[in-house]
């Protein structure tokens, strides 16, 4: 079974550049100590990057 990641939001997004705003929401994170469950994938994978600091990132089965 494929990977998946479990990302959660845990930084505030004020004060934060638009862009970095724009990435939060396409990968679902609506507000603090949310988390979603997104594919692993090339695409996501640079998305979190872009944003590492302020998410977790966990790996998780399926």
């Amino acid at each position: 079974m494929a990977k998946k990641l479990k990302v959660t939001q845990v930084k505030s997004l004020a004060n934060r550049p638009h862009s970095q705003r724009l990435t939060v929401a396409g990968l679902g994170l609506r507000g603090l100590h949310q988390s979603v469950v997104v594919d692993n994938t090339p695409s996501f994978r640079g998305m979190i990057k872009k944003v590492i600091h302020l998410v977790h990132v966990e790996e998780t089965d399926g």
